[in-house]
Formats: structure tokens, C-alpha cells, sequence
């Protein structure tokens, strides 16, 4: 049997400002696959910390490309 543990990233986005753009990008970030939980710390105006649980490690294409769908843009957290 396999007992992969979840995988957690964190990104920054900017662009967020209220709870509709919050329930855009957990939308689609909850289609990628294997997501299984997806929590924003709403910093209205300024750039939010996205924390992506999934089963299966994420590129950041993908989480760049299903922010980027909802409207928004991931920003580089570290160098």
C-alpha cells in the first residue's frame, strides 16, 4: 500500500480584493488535478498568500496558468 502525503504550496497572488476573488481562484485551482484543498489569506488590494494542498506535487505553470483564468497574477515569492 502507498501512503503518499499531500503536498503543500504557497503562492502569492496580487489582485485580490474581496471574497468573489477568492472563490475565482479556488475555483480554479480546485480543477487542477489532484488539488485537494486550496486556503487564501485574503490581503485585499495587496498581494494574498494561496496555500494549495494537493496529492501530487504542482508546477508552477499550472498554478500560474489557473490564477492567470481566474484573473489574476501569481508573484514571485522568492528569488
Amino acid at each position: 500500500m502507498s501512503t503518499t502525503s499531500p503536498t503543500t504550496t504557497e503562492v502569492s497572488v496580487s489582485g485580490m480584493t474581496c471574497g468573489h476573488c477568492v472563490s475565482a481562484v479556488t475555483e480554479e485551482l480546485e480543477a487542477l488535478e489532484g488539488v485537494q484543498d486550496v486556503d487564501v489569506d485574503l490581503n485585499a488590494g495587496g498581494v494574498s498568500t494561496v496555500t494549495i494542498t494537493s496529492a501530487k506535487e504542482l508546477s508552477p505553470a499550472e498554478i500560474g496558468e489557473a490564477v492567470a483564468e481566474a484573473g489574476y497574477l501569481v508573484v514571485a515569492n522568492e528569488a
